[in-house]
């Protein structure tokens, strides 16, 4: 058995329209689902035939919780794929107008920066609260997180985006397949 907390205005997604969400993810590793009214998740993982499918769910779990959309977080059910998130306040304190103003940097003029990065590395970036979560295969996930900790820790958007130009072909070799 294990348990994480989600907000509790992500738990509506987390049940999804009729209870799709949480019978998929049921269905899909053979766990059972105890979700409350308060953000308490619960996963009950002894009927699963795969030993991981309770750390699966858990993770699934958090990212529908960080503000990833149902389809984005069950990527998180090929064992190829991690989620990573980055708590904003260890940047800038606690400051609401700090914490607004770092989001709105990673999310940039119409979602451009956000957008930006998830296209050149190939992951889900989801900005809630104050934390930024990442889906994607370890590499991409590494080259997506030092990208925005530049931007946390003040970069030019420009340095940012010839950054993740430059690690762009060693992605694509991996995409393919191949390690260098």
């Amino acid at each position: 058995m294990k348990a994480v907390r989600i907000p509790k205005e992500r738990v509506g997604v987390m049940i999804g329209t009729n209870g799709e969400t949480k019978e998929f993810i049921e269905r899909r590793l053979g766990v059972r689902l105890q979700i409350d009214s308060e953000g308490d998740v619960v996963v009950h993982e002894e009927s699963a035939d795969d030993p991981l499918a309770g750390l699966k769910a858990v993770d699934v779990a958090k990212a529908i919780g960080r503000g990833f959309s149902p389809e984005h977080a069950y990527r998180l059910l090929d064992d190829m794929e991690y989620l990573e998130i980055i708590d904003m306040k260890e940047y800038v304190g606690s400051k609401g107008e700090q914490l607004t103003r770092q989001r709105a940097r990673i999310i940039g003029s119409e979602g451009k920066t956000r957008r930006i990065i998830e296209e050149m590395t190939g992951v889900y970036l989801s900005v809630y609260g104050s934390t930024v979560g990442m889906i994607g295969q370890a590499e991409q996930v590494e080259v997506a997180r030092k990208a925005v900790d530049m931007l946390l820790r003040g970069s030019e958007h420009a340095t940012v985006y010839r950054f993740l130009e430059r690690a762009r072909p060693k992605l694509r070799i991996i995409e393919m397949g191949f390690d260098p």
